[in-house]
């Protein structure tokens, strides 16, 4: 089978950057000059949410479903530089060719990797193949909006219209599981000021597994999925995170309720 890889990311401001590209000085803390890029943008637009060049990315969650296993974790180590991070995503693309699936990946999470892969000198050759290399990826690579190698699950359930555009949260609780625990992305930038780096990897693989779940949930109602089979992918992921002991995988199997 061909594996199936889900990801989720989380950011923070690109402190480093906005100082470099506002001539911020020493003197102003990194709490200071991200709340000026938040002014600045909120001023803009009405939103505090910046630009997808001005994130760093400091967690990366793949759910991975390849041959007869399933397993959900975090890249790297915590304190892992943001390049490593964004190497090791691209080094399992060039690895595994998976199939990609993603909630907004096309929207937000890739734009924001390819930036960070730029600003890094990250290489990621099997990503941007559209052709060059496997004459295959010519007509299915991961790059196209409408070809499947990334499959964007908000985005095509959409039909690619962003007025369709649904909620991860609401549409994973509408199916019975548990939705986001312990955070949204909007107490990201919090967290990380104070330190609790795990508490946002566990809230990005908990995210990562609603995502994985939706994509079965998809499998089975395009038919690529019977019955019988979507209930032994979601007993597959069920066992799995039931052996894990952790803290985050007890209150996500006690919120999936189907």
């Amino acid at each position: 089978m061909t594996p199936i890889l889900a990801f989720d990311i989380e950011t923070v401001p690109d402190v480093a950057g906005l100082r470099k590209l506002y001539s911020h000085g020493t003197e102003s803390s990194d709490a200071e000059v991200a709340k000026l890029a938040f002014d600045r943008r909120r001023e803009a637009t009405g939103s505090d949410f910046l630009p997808l060049h001005l994130h760093r990315v400091v967690a990366i969650s793949c759910a991975l479903r390849d041959r007869d296993s399933f397993r959900v974790w975090s890249l790297g180590e915590p304190d892992e530089p943001e390049r490593d991070l964004v190497k090791r995503f691209f080094d399992g693309i060039e690895k595994y060719t998976p199939q990609l699936v993603s909630w907004n990946g096309s929207g937000f999470d890739l734009p924001v990797l390819n930036y960070r892969a730029m600003v890094h000198g990250v290489n990621a050759a099997r990503f941007w193949d559209m052709g060059e290399d496997d004459r295959d990826f010519k007509w299915n690579n991961y790059i196209s909006r409408y070809h499947s190698r990334h499959l964007d699950l908000m985005d095509v359930l959409a039909m690619y219209q962003g007025r369709g555009n649904a909620p991860l949260d609401q549409m994973a609780q509408l199916l019975g599981l548990p939705g986001k625990l312990g955070m949204d992305g909007s107490r990201v930038w919090d967290a990380f000021q104070q330190g609790q780096i795990a508490a946002i990897r566990n809230y990005c693989e908990t995210d990562v597994a609603n995502t994985y779940l939706l994509y079965q949930r998809f499998q089975l109602v395009r038919g690529a999925l019977d019955e019988a089979q979507y209930r032994r992918e979601c007993e597959l992921v069920r066992t799995t995170l039931s052996k894990t002991g952790e803290g985050h995988w007890r209150e996500f199997l006690a919120g999936w309720s189907t």
